[in-house]
């Protein structure tokens, strides 16, 4: 179950696998993947799970299904997680991913993890941007920030709400953070961790769970 939330002029859906479905610019926006974080804590003498960069694209591949009619793919940085990431598995299983997927256009914003990773291979075939890159009525961004013409689209908090109930109940879930001129994607990555966001004036949170989207009170 998605929610579709006007914006700009336009509408966006808010998708439960945490990405953004834009149908008028057959477009899917994905934040903060960061695959290879995994292999890099590995590296570092971390002893983490294998198997991260593989579930991470086959959920992609399955989105990208879901939408056939999706014409590109937006990576709000942070597509690669560190210097570590070009690791031998992490660049097989994303040449696998790509050549499932060879007519699709994919743009990726840089963000500060893609600053110290580097791009990806000349073979991935992306179009590497700079934030803010225009795409319609957006800006698509990494960082969270103001844009003086458009509506920014943004990644970077990886921002997580906190749901309370009777007694001591809480849940930490993904979620969606809309401002005015600003909406900021939950880490599609499942490697990545939360970061807390609260209730504020003129912001509204949208949880992602179960399959599900949903706006909190």
């Amino acid at each position: 179950m998605h929610i579709e939330l006007p914006l700009a002029d336009t509408t966006v859906h808010l998708l439960p696998e945490g990405a953004l479905w834009w149908p008028e610019g057959a477009a899917l926006c994905i934040a903060d993947l960061h695959l290879g974080k995994a292999a890099t804590f590995r590296a570092r003498g971390l002893p983490v799970p294998h198997g991260t960069t593989r579930g991470n694209l086959d959920r992609l591949a399955w989105l990208l299904a879901r939408y056939p009619q999706a014409r590109r793919l937006v990576v709000l940085g942070d597509f690669l997680h560190a210097a570590e990431s070009h690791a031998h598995g992490v660049l097989n299983a994303l040449a696998a991913w790509r050549e499932g997927h060879p007519a699709l256009e994919v743009v990726l914003v840089r963000g500060n993890h893609d600053s110290h990773a580097g791009d990806p291979p000349p073979w991935l075939d992306a179009r590497i941007v700079d934030e803010p890159w225009p795409l319609g009525p957006f800006a698509c961004c990494h960082h969270p920030q103001r844009h003086p013409e458009r509506w920014v689209l943004a990644g970077h908090l990886h921002p997580a709400a906190v749901l309370r109930g009777s007694g001591r109940d809480a849940l930490r879930v993904p979620c969606f953070l809309s401002e005015p001129g600003l909406l900021v994607l939950p880490a599609f990555g499942e490697f990545t961790g939360g970061y807390t966001v609260g209730r504020a004036p003129g912001r509204r949170l949208f949880a992602v769970a179960a399959g599900q989207v949903w706006a909190l009170p």
